[in-house]
């Protein structure tokens, strides 16, 4: 196979992508995209991917079992040869990747690291998993691939549901499509693919959702260029509908980057709605707009601080508001493995004090009668129900919509969809109205 034959120059990228996320901070978008750079061999980037992703997904028993095989820990400056051993079990363990050249790729990785002493380690270490029958298990003692606040955090929340939101964490997610309904029906796009020999389904719930029976690079599949898709989670592909738009509305998408939720709002009005799509990150809208480009779109778009009004309003009421919030995207954890190691209990309470901020800066400027749905793509009650319990009881105007829908459950003031509910992200959606003025 040819995941079994990446050269040690994929192993020691991996290691160092792997250094950089789990002690360094970097994300693991930022990371992957970095072995471009790297890796000429698109095969060779393929592997060190999947086993980055591997290893984030199995960290805390691939820890616990490297913890069995040294004789003693590792020093901190020598992390990056920890990843690489993490890596090298993984290979080994999971990827199926025959020992002899594990072992030997490994070593040679340890070399190019300019870490010639850890050439033997490496060996011996490799070497002795490989012959003894050791195994990966997801249990209370490697905290269930999570940290243990995350673990807690989850039992408190969801007494009855945190061991399958851990597990649904460490599953491969689907890989979905959203069909650009300008360019393409949903029908003819997965007659494309079945041309293609690409199996595919309609998503259950979402209009334009399309979901792969396997997954695959995106530039190969039919029509990325001429933007007739985009990549999306069915739970993201709701927003637009729970906005109920109109042409001629004049629309607001508060945190734009990405842009997955601007684009869809675009493609379901056919543009025919004054939208602007603002956004603290300068950088990240230039993704959004190139998004644009390829799809055959366009808007306004502004990057500043939405709750910095003075700054970019010009004083014209908006009629719907679409607010998916910074969070802590414990909701999309198997979609991004990095996040466990990314955040922290306090991070909680910080985010949804600015998620609190956001949602009172941007009433300010919904028009009477307008709408504003408020997303995130969190499970945790403290950024999502008791946000929204915030400013509904200490404003006057405010009223929450009584979402029961099919694909979600419902809460106080909203519905969540947990992880692996219906195969889909964890996502959490609360809309509200805003009343006319007393008269």
């Amino acid at each position: 196979m040819v995941l079994k034959s990446a050269p040690s120059s994929a192993r020691s990228a991996t290691a160092q992508a792997l250094y950089k996320i789990v002690h360094e901070g970097q994300s693991l978008t930022r990371s992957t995209r970095s072995l471009a750079e790297r890796i000429d061999d698109p095969r060779d980037r393929a592997f060190a991917q999947s086993c980055i992703y591997g290893v984030l997904r199995h960290y805390y028993s691939l820890q616990a079992l490297l913890d069995q095989l040294l004789k003693k820990p590792l020093r901190r400056k020598d992390a990056d040869i920890e990843a690489l051993l993490l890596s090298g079990l993984y290979q080994i363990k999971l990827m199926n990747v025959p020992a002899h050249a594990a072992v030997s790729s490994n070593v040679e990785a340890a070399r190019s690291l300019n870490k010639s002493w850890a050439c033997g380690l490496v060996n011996a270490v490799l070497r002795k998993a490989s012959a003894q029958p050791l195994t990966l298990e997801r249990d209370r003692t490697t905290h269930f691939e999570h940290p243990s606040w995350l673990v807690e955090r989850l039992q408190v929340d969801y007494p009855d549901d945190w061991e399958s939101i851990l597990n649904a964490n460490n599953e491969h997610p689907p890989m979905t499509l959203r069909v650009n309904r300008l360019q393409s029906s949903r029908a003819d796009y997965l007659a494309a693919l079945g041309d293609t020999n690409l199996p595919a389904e309609p998503t259950r719930f979402s209009d334009d959702g399309v979901l792969l029976t396997h997954s695959s690079p995106v530039a190969q599949l039919p029509g990325f260029e001429q933007g007739l898709f985009s990549v999306q989670d069915e739970a993201a592909q709701l927003a637009t509908g729970l906005l109920e738009l109109e042409p001629g509305q004049r629309v607001l998408d508060a945190c734009a980057a990405p842009g997955g939720k601007t684009t869809h709002i675009l493609e379901r009005v056919e543009n025919a709605v004054e939208l602007l799509a603002l956004d603290l990150d300068a950088g990240r809208l230039e993704d959004v707009k190139a998004n644009f480009a390829r799809l055959g779109l366009s808007c306004s778009t502004l990057a500043a601080d939405a709750t910095d009004i003075d700054t970019w309003w010009d004083g014209k009421y908006f009629d719907r508001i679409l607010l998916d919030a910074p969070c802590s995207a414990s909701g999309i954890i198997r979609r991004h493995p990095d996040i466990r190691f990314h955040r922290s209990p306090e991070d909680i309470a910080e985010l949804a004090d600015r998620q609190r901020k956001l949602l009172a800066s941007m009433w300010s400027v919904l028009a009477p009668g307008g709408t504003l749905l408020y997303v995130t793509c969190s499970v945790f009650p403290a950024e999502n129900d008791a946000v929204i319990a915030h400013l509904a009881e200490a404003t006057a105007d405010a009223s929450v919509d009584i979402l029961d829908i099919a694909w979600a459950r419902r809460t106080k003031f909203g519905c969540q969809i947990l992880p692996g509910d219906h195969g889909m992200d964890g996502f959490y959606y609360a809309r509200l109205s805003k009343g006319h003025p007393a008269i």
